[in-house]
């Protein structure tokens, strides 16, 4: 037996190989090929993933697009998500569907960044402008759900925590703060952007919340993006992959399975060494202070290799 994470959830499976006629994340066999609701996967396509044992869980991945990355000797499977996405479309999560018709900024922070600060301001923006058909979606990028729930206890505004790293994920997000402007028809209207609501931690990052704020009501009230902009920065494989590591090293830091969860950090630190979502989120798991000598260390390497810490659009 091994456990599979996919799809937000993890599950027990028979092993890298399930035998014929298990329903692989919501495929189901048929004559004709493999098939989820209207979608199928012709049989002659399928044969790459089916053998006399049963269907290969990496392989049959593959053939859905999705990346997997596999530890037989800790026995967990971690399939990513789907790729080839419209990358002007943003991708559906929690509230989002429920908020089609009205522009939403999506808000990426986490509790081991000083972003946590600027929660009640973004709060106060998605009161203020809640009567313009506006939204505020906080996302923690927390991977530990408790960390975050000190946090978002006086918010209104709907908030996630994606311990599973499965939103950032989808909208390849590096670093935190960082924001995603969704207009009213569920298409981006500002991509990743480093954005703050408050000027506390200016001297560090050299960002203005002033200029930050008024473009965002400028969107909001006027329609203007101030960008040209239409589409999230596509992940590479080497980043899609390095997630994959990041989700096996948590899951197996949540198991006090530390060496094994060290090597896939380490993987996923060489694949996508800038990604800061992934290494400074997974400190406090590690027992590592994320605001500790360790963390400052990590940035004075990242900015002498020329790594942007932060990355604004240019435009404001």
């Amino acid at each position: 037996m091994i456990t599979l994470l996919a799809d937000g959830h993890e599950e027990k499976v028979d092993g890298l190989v399930v035998p014929h006629g298990v329903t692989i994340l919501g495929w189901e066999r048929k004559p004709h090929g493999w098939c989820r609701g209207d979608a199928c996967i012709p049989a002659f396509r399928a044969a790459a993933a089916e053998t006399e044992d049963g269907v290969d869980l990496m392989r049959f991945a593959g053939l859905l697009g999705r990346q997997a990355v596999a530890d037989p000797d800790e026995g967990v499977l971690a399939i990513g998500e789907p790729v080839g996405l419209a990358l002007d479309r943003a991708p559906e999560f929690g509230p989002l569907p429920g908020l089609r018709g009205t522009k939403v900024a999506v808000v990426f922070w986490a509790s081991w960044c000083g972003c946590r600060y600027d929660l009640p301001a973004w709060e106060a923006l998605h009161r203020e402008l809640g009567g313009y058909g506006f939204s505020v979606v906080s996302v923690s990028l927390d991977r530990d759900p408790e960390a975050a729930g000190e946090w978002l206890a006086d918010l209104t505004h709907p908030a996630v925590v994606d311990a599973e790293g499965r939103i950032a994920e989808l909208y390849n997000v590096i670093n935190v703060p960082t924001v995603v402007w969704i207009d009213e028809e569920g298409r981006i209207a500002r991509p990743q952007d480093t954005m703050t609501a408050t000027d506390t931690f200016r001297s560090m990052n050299g960002l203005s919340s002033e200029r930050a704020t008024a473009a965002l009501r400028r969107w909001v009230i006027e329609g203007e993006t101030g960008t040209t902009a239409r589409e999230l920065r596509a992940s590479t494989d080497d980043e899609r992959l390095a997630r994959l590591h990041a989700r096996l090293a948590a899951w197996l830091f949540r198991g006090d399975r530390t060496a094994a969860a060290e090597r896939h950090l380490a993987e996923a630190a060489a694949l996508a060494p800038h990604d800061l979502a992934i290494r400074r989120g997974l400190m406090p798991l590690g027992g590592v202070d994320a605001f500790g000598e360790r963390y400052f260390k990590l940035r004075e390497e990242l900015e002498a290799e020329g790594v942007a810490i932060y990355r604004p659009l240019p435009d404001w």
